[in-house]
């Protein structure tokens, strides 16, 4: 039985993580995470990680000295991917780099304020294995029925059950 005014479907939930969960772009495609691409700079020119550098590449460059800098997310590459998902899903759980590493998880908290409660950005202080963990837990729990606001206190309570040493 329904309730009058009361939308009992389950929402659709997009799990948004950056590149430095090491979840590439076919495999977030193929496991239904959207993958936020880092850019970094190499002797001044401009990368993203995963789709104009190999791992290979980028490696090689290394060795050989490059000057070698790394950034976040620019505003309109973080909120453009927001309003493009939200045409199709309820609710986004983005996932970012941990806040102690990087600008990039306040950034996104500070733009979240402006979608009306519809993105919950989880600081769960976790990067690489530990950060693509937590997206494959999310991606769980939005399939269990979590909405995003759960799915957030649950990654955010759980954040100090692993580590990673960098």
């Amino acid at each position: 039985m329904q309730r009058e005014g009361l939308d009992t479907r389950m929402s659709k939930i997009a799990i948004v993580t950056d590149s430095n969960s090491g979840i590439t772009q076919a495999e977030g495609a193929r496991r239904g995470i959207h993958v936020l691409p880092m850019p970094f700079m190499i002797d001044e020119v401009t990368y993203y990680e995963d789709i104009d550098l190999t791992q290979e590449q980028f490696y090689e460059k290394l060795k050989s000295g490059a000057n070698i800098a790394t950034s976040q997310p620019s505003p309109d590459s973080v909120t453009s991917l927001w309003d493009k998902l939200l045409q199709e899903y309820d609710e986004i759980v983005h996932i970012p780099m941990s806040s102690g590493l990087s600008g990039s998880c306040q950034s996104a908290m500070a733009f979240a304020a402006d979608y009306d409660g519809r993105v919950q950005v989880v600081n769960n202080q976790r990067i690489s294995v530990t950060q693509r963990q937590s997206a494959l837990d999310a991606l769980q729990l939005a399939a269990a029925g979590k909405d995003a606001a759960q799915i957030k206190e649950f990654l955010e309570n759980d954040k100090f059950n692993s580590s990673i040493y960098i």
